[in-house]
């Protein structure tokens, strides 16, 4: 399903990652992957309330803390800047989606990253 919320569909997912050679591009296109899966289920299931966002940015952030393997298996990982750009990524999500007062740590509380 392709998202049609128009800033999400052109926001460039991960950029700081793309930027430094230390991530691999392959890795991070999962990782975009799922940002773009998170957007599709919100617009899908259309949350109304933040505790059902958290719902959904948490299975999200379940999907990258399996990911970390890959950035471990190509000689990176999860480290600061990635889990920097990741945090405003879910941020930017959630605040184009109208909840503007959802709380970043929460967002990505179940992290093992």
């Amino acid at each position: 399903m392709p998202i049609t919320h128009q800033q999400m569909a052109a926001h460039a997912f991960l950029r700081p990652l793309y930027a430094d050679s230390y991530f691999p591009d392959h890795v991070v296109d999962q990782g975009k992957a799922i940002l773009l899966r998170l957007c599709e289920r919100i617009e899908a299931d259309q949350p109304s309330e933040l505790e059902a966002l958290y719902v959904l940015t948490r299975a999200a952030t379940e999907e990258f803390n399996l990911l970390e393997a890959e950035f471990e298996a190509a000689g990176s990982e999860i480290e600061t800047v990635a889990r920097e750009a990741i945090a405003e990524d879910f941020w930017s999500i959630a605040s184009a989606y109208g909840f503007t007062d959802a709380d970043v740590e929460e967002l990505i509380a179940d992290r093992d990253w």
